[in-house]
C-alpha cells in the first residue's frame, strides 16, 4: 500500500517513505529522510532532515526531528536521528541530531515520549522508556531500557538514567540515576525500589530482596563507595540485576544522586 501524503504536505524528493505511511496537512519531511511502514507524521510536523524512523511510528503534531543541535562546535557534519520501531512522540516534542561526539541521537523501540519533551543532541534513549510532558533532556544523555521519567524533570548534560528506574516529576537530575531506584526533588534524592515498577516487571522476589539489600549497602549505611562494593561482591548473590547496579555505580562519570 502506497504513502498517504495530504496535498499540502512537502516530501523531499530523496525521502524514502515505506508502505501505509500517512503524511497529514502541512507537515514536513527533508532530505534524506526514511519513514518505515506504517508510519504516521501528524499535522505540521517537521522531520528537518536526516532522520530514520522504524516501522509504526506516530510523530504528533508540530513536533520538529532532527533539527540541528543547538552545540556551538558543531560545524555541520552529516548526524542522524534514528527512532526505532512503534515508538510515539506526541504534540511540540523536538529531538536534535547528534554531533560529531556520536554522530546521531537515537531513541529506542516502544518509547513514549510526551508533550513538549525535548531531547538533545546525542542522545540515547533505549527501548520502552517513557518521557513525560515537558521533560528536558541536555546533550549526551543516556536513558536505559524501561526507564520512567515524569513530566517537567531538567536532566543535566551526560547523565545516565539506569533501567527500570523511576524518576519523579519536577525534578532536577545533575548526577546518575542508578537502575531500579526511585529519585525525586530539587535537590535529587534517591527513596529506595522503584518496587511497583519492578513488581509490575515481574521481577522475581529473590532478585528484589538483593537488590534492596544492594541499595542499603551504597545508599543508607556508613560506608563509601569501596567498601559498599567489597562487601556488595562478597556478600550478595550476584544475579545478572545486581552486577547491572553494581557495574552501573562503579562506572558512574558524574557520580550518582544519594
Amino acid at each position: 500500500m502506497s504513502a498517504r501524503i495530504h496535498p499540502t504536505a512537502i516530501v523531499s524528493p530523496d525521502a524514502q517513505l515505506g508502505d501505509g505511511v500517512t503524511v497529514g496537512p502541512w507537515a514536513i519531511i527533508g532530505e534524506s529522510c526514511v519513514v518505515g511502514d506504517e508510519c504516521e507524521i501528524a499535522a505540521r510536523a517537521v522531520l528537518e532532515r536526516s532522520v530514520q524512523l522504524g516501522d509504526g511510528v506516530r510523530i504528533g503534531i508540530g513536533s520538529v526531528i532532527g533539527g540541528d543541535p543547538q552545540d556551538l562546535k558543531f560545524q555541520g557534519e552529516h548526524t542522524t536521528v534514528e527512532i526505532g520501531d512503534g515508538t510515539v512522540v506526541r504534540e511540540y516534542a523536538t529531538i536534535n541530531r547528534g554531533t560529531s561526539q556520536s554522530f546521531k541521537t537515537t531513541v529506542g523501540r516502544n518509547c513514549f515520549i510526551m508533550t513538549y519533551v525535548h531531547l538533545a543532541h546525542d542522545c540515547h534513549v533505549g527501548d520502552g522508556v517513557i518521557i513525560s510532558n515537558g521533560t528536558q533532556l541536555a546533550g549526551h544523555i543516556t536513558v536505559e531500557d524501561r526507564a520512567t521519567i515524569s513530566g517537567l524533570c531538567a536532566i543535566h548534560q551526560f547523565v545516565k538514567i539506569g533501567t527500570h528506574s523511576f524518576v519523579g516529576g519536577a525534578s532536577r537530575v545533575p548526577q546518575d540515576i542508578p537502575p531500579y531506584l526511585k529519585a525525586v526533588g530539587n535537590p535529587i534524592r534517591l527513596y529506595g525500589l522503584n518496587s511497583v515498577g519492578l513488581q509490575r516487571a515481574n521481577f522475581d522476589p529473590a532478585v528484589l530482596r538483593e537488590l534492596k539489600r544492594a541499595y542499603r549497602l551504597f545508599f543508607r549505611s556508613e560506608l563509601n563507595v569501596s567498601q559498599a562494593m567489597e562487601r556488595a561482591n562478597t556478600e550478595l548473590e550476584l544475579f545478572p540485576e545486581v552486577r547491572h547496579f553494581l557495574s552501573f555505580v562503579d562506572g558512574s562519570g558524574r557520580g550518582v544522586a544519594t
